[in-house]
């Protein structure tokens, strides 16, 4: 029989090497590679015998679903995030910052869910069950049927949730505290997680029971373990938010049975979290309508509509460096609006700090911001200040030409539920409301729309000139 070869695999990417070396080769960092015994892992390694198979039955797509195909939980930014809520037999990932609100809102969820009549098992691996209960006792919850358990053993835990009648959902706090007697490693690591989490995903396909899962993130933000977990879980959910604001965003970044770019909103308090169903109020709650360097941007989360305030400021600077600070939006594409504004506008900004910010730390990674941005660029140089009635959308291209972005109607339709009354947007928009009560102007390209802004060049030539 041949002898399984050791294994050395990064605990930071998951690479795996044929020696021990201190920086890994497949996401650069050091002394992240540890010594794992392949036999341990999933699949057996080389040294084991493969047993024969067998024959798996086939069926058609076609056939009855049993029970409801979701679970809605009934908080409504929760279930708008997972596509309508819980899929029975799913795993469901989510990832967030320490003391961002993801174990406060499982909880919320779990005690709501129990009111309705369903079977809840919250499975804490980082907290001991008092300190779950006072949580509970905090939120509201501890009058509730949810059933509470503190272990880490992978074994132990599949044991609990097969007894007794299915539970309708499970919920793991979190994979990280995982361990399996198959693996010989250390909690946390790569085998480790990869292991826990193809257990959880097992068990949650054959009982059909949904399964959520607790991530912990580095400090890159993305979800510690090897990349493949991602892969293996049906939908994986990220807690955004800002300790310095009140509001947590639960962002979609992967479902296989609902829409991919969903946001729920949250507001945090003493009393746990609580819904924002109207966000564009929440991001422009705090305007300053005669400041220039301010535009309200109309974008898109998904089928929800957000307005929020795009501030700029731009400034002389002394040194041969210009600053660029960008919070909120991507600095690659504040590059490109800059030049493109040089290039084909004239709005000279070589000798000006430019620094950007998106209200309320929301973060945009739209392109139809680029119209927003551009406008609030122009009026903070020109010292104007833009109409508070106002929104704007569009994609600017490197030629200057603003191009139409989707959903049209549905920003208009938000905007002039929040009492504006104007819109600045691409001349080549298809879905136009008829009968709207609000008035646009349609663009085809920057230099229209830096000389909306000041009224003519002059304009901008003589706040350059004070400057």
């Amino acid at each position: 029989m041949a002898k399984a070869r050791t294994q050395f695999i990064c605990q930071n990417c998951g690479t795996v090497h044929a020696r021990w070396v201190g920086k890994c080769e497949g996401c650069n960092q050091w002394n992240t590679i540890v010594e794992e015994d392949p036999m341990g892992g999933i699949g057996g390694g080389p040294g084991r015998t493969p047993k024969k198979g067998r024959p798996v039955a086939l069926t058609t797509l076609s056939g009855e679903i049993e029970d409801a195909p979701r679970i809605q939980t009934g908080i409504s930014e929760l279930d708008r995030a997972t596509g309508g809520g819980f899929v029975r037999g799913s795993a469901v990932l989510i990832g967030g910052d320490p003391g961002i609100g993801k174990s406060t809102v499982l909880m919320q969820a779990a005690a709501a869910l129990s009111r309705r009549g369903h079977r809840i098992i919250y499975v804490s691996g980082e907290e001991a069950v008092a300190q779950v209960r006072l949580r509970a006792q905090r939120l509201g919850a501890a009058d509730t049927e949810v059933l509470l358990a503190a272990e880490t053993n992978v074994e132990d835990i599949l044991a609990t949730l097969g007894e007794g009648k299915r539970p309708d959902l499970a919920i793991i706090d979190s994979i990280q505290t995982l361990w399996s007697d198959t693996a010989d490693s250390a909690p946390g690591t790569v085998t480790q997680v990869r292991t826990g989490v193809q257990a959880m995903i097992r068990f949650a396909k054959q009982t059909g029971a949904a399964i959520v899962l607790v991530g912990h993130v580095t400090k890159e933000g993305q979800i510690a373990g090897p990349r493949v977990v991602e892969h293996m879980v049906d939908a994986v959910l990220y807690f955004e938010g800002d300790r310095g604001h009140h509001y947590r965003i639960l962002r979609t970044v992967k479902n296989r049975f609902g829409p991919t770019d969903e946001i729920g909103v949250f507001e945090m308090s003493d009393k746990g979290l609580r819904e924002v169903t109207n966000p564009s109020e929440l991001f422009l709650g705090e305007r300053n309508a005669k400041s220039p360097g301010a535009a309200v941007f109309a974008g898109m989360e998904g089928t929800r509509p957000v307005l929020v305030e795009v501030q700029a400021l731009v400034a002389p600077t002394s040194l041969g460096t210009p600053r660029r600070a960008v919070v909120g939006w991507d600095s690659a594409r504040l590059s490109m609006i800059l030049a493109v504004l040089e290039a084909h506008c004239g709005v000279r900004l070589g000798q000006h700090d430019v620094y950007l910010n998106i209200a309320g730390g929301y973060r945009i990674s739209e392109p139809a911001a680029d119209l927003a941005v551009a406008s609030a660029l122009v009026s903070s140089l020109a010292g104007l200040a833009l109409p508070s009635d106002c929104v704007y959308f569009g994609e600017v291209s490197l030629s200057g030409a603003i191009r139409p972005v989707a959903h049209t109607a549905q920003r208009l339709k938000e905007a002039e539920k929040l009492g504006f009354s104007q819109a600045v947007l691409p001349s080549a928009s298809a879905d136009l409301p008829k009968g709207n009560g609000m008035s646009w102007a349609e663009m085809e390209s920057l230099p229209d729309l830096v000389a909306r802004i000041a009224g003519s060049k002059g304009a901008l030539k003589q706040a350059d000139n004070d400057d």
